[in-house]
C-alpha cells in the first residue's frame, strides 16, 4: 500500500470530527455524502477519474464507515484498482466494467435485461451490467441484436419481455432503442455509445434519435452511461420495493394502569 494511499485513509478518521448537519464528512480534498443512503437506497458512488488511488479509497472507508450498503467506485483501471483494494480489503474489480465494488447485495426480484446492439457496445453494457448487479438486480445480458439482423432481436422477444426494466446500449443510428420499446411493456432506459463511423458524431448521432424516438416514454441517459442506465434502474425496482413493501403493523395503543383515571 503507498504512502499516500494510506494518509488518505488515515485522514477519514479526522473527518469524522468534521460532520455536518446534512451528513457530511469533510476529508479536505472532498466532501462525502454519507447520507445518500439514507434519502435515496444506496451510498453516494465514487466517480474514479481525476482522482488519486489514495483519495478513491479514504472516500470510500468513509462511506463504508457510515453506511450499510454496496460501495461503489467507477471507471477504475486495474493499476489504480490494485492500489484502491491493497488500502481497502474486502472489496472486488471488474476489468471489464472498470467497477469496484465492496458488499454487493443479495439478488433481488427485480429484473433487468442488457440489450447491446453489437459487439462494440461491450465495455458500456458490461458497466450497466456490473452496477446493477452490485445493487442487487437480477441482470441478463442480451449481446449483439442490432436492427442491422433485425431476426436475432426478434428471437429474444421472450427474455425481453419478462424484464422487469430492460436497458438498450447502442451506438451508430441508435434504431434499436425504438425497436426494443416497441416489442416491450416495461421501461426502457436507452444508453447511446460513441460507436461508429464520422456521422456518428462521437453518439451524439444515437442520442438524439434515442430522444426522437417514436416509442413513447423512453429513458434516455448520457453518452457512454452504463452507470446512468444501471442507476436509473436501480431507482425504478427500489420505488417498486418500497410501494410493494407489505406495510408496517400499527403501534397499539399504550394502556392504562389499573385503577388510573382518565
Amino acid at each position: 500500500m503507498s504512502e499516500r494511499a494510506t494518509d488518505a485513509v488515515d485522514a477519514v478518521d479526522s473527518g469524522f470530527d468534521r460532520v455536518d448537519v446534512n451528513r457530511s464528512v469533510d476529508l479536505g480534498f472532498a466532501r462525502v455524502d454519507v447520507d445518500r443512503e439514507a434519502r435515496q437506497g444506496t451510498p453516494e458512488v465514487v466517480y474514479g477519474p481525476g482522482k488519486t488511488a489514495g483519495e478513491i479509497a479514504a472516500i470510500v472507508a468513509a462511506l463504508l464507515a457510515r453506511n450499510t450498503g454496496p460501495v461503489l467506485a467507477t471507471r477504475v483501471e486495474e493499476a489504480v484498482a490494485e492500489a484502491v483494494l491493497a488500502a481497502v480489503p474486502g472489496g472486488s474489480h471488474d476489468p471489464a466494467a472498470r467497477l469496484l465494488v465492496w458488499r454487493p447485495a443479495a439478488t433481488g426480484p427485480f429484473a433487468v435485461a442488457v440489450v447491446t446492439a453489437g459487439t462494440s457496445d461491450g465495455p458500456v453494457a458490461a458497466e450497466a451490467a456490473a452496477v446493477a448487479r452490485a445493487l442487487g438486480l437480477d441482470v441478463t445480458v442480451i449481446r449483439d441484436v442490432g436492427v442491422a439482423g433485425i431476426h436475432r432481436l426478434l428471437a429474444e422477444t421472450g427474455r425481453l419481455r419478462a424484464a422487469d426494466a430492460v436497458i438498450v446500449v447502442a451506438g451508430m443510428e441508435g434504431a434499436l432503442a425504438s425497436a426494443v420499446g416497441g416489442l416491450v411493456a416495461a421501461p426502457v432506459i436507452a444508453v447511446p455509445t460513441s460507436v461508429g463511423y464520422g456521422a456518428a458524431l462521437e453518439g451524439v448521432t444515437a442520442l438524439l434519435a434515442m430522444l426522437s424516438s417514436c416509442a413513447a416514454g423512453l429513458t434516455v441517459v448520457n453518452i457512454d452511461s452504463g452507470f446512468g442506465a444501471a442507476m436509473a434502474a436501480h431507482r425504478l425496482a427500489h420505488t417498486f420495493t418500497r410501494r410493494t413493501r407489505p406495510p408496517s403493523p400499527p403501534v397499539p395503543a399504550p394502556q392504562a394502569s389499573p385503577g388510573e383515571g382518565p
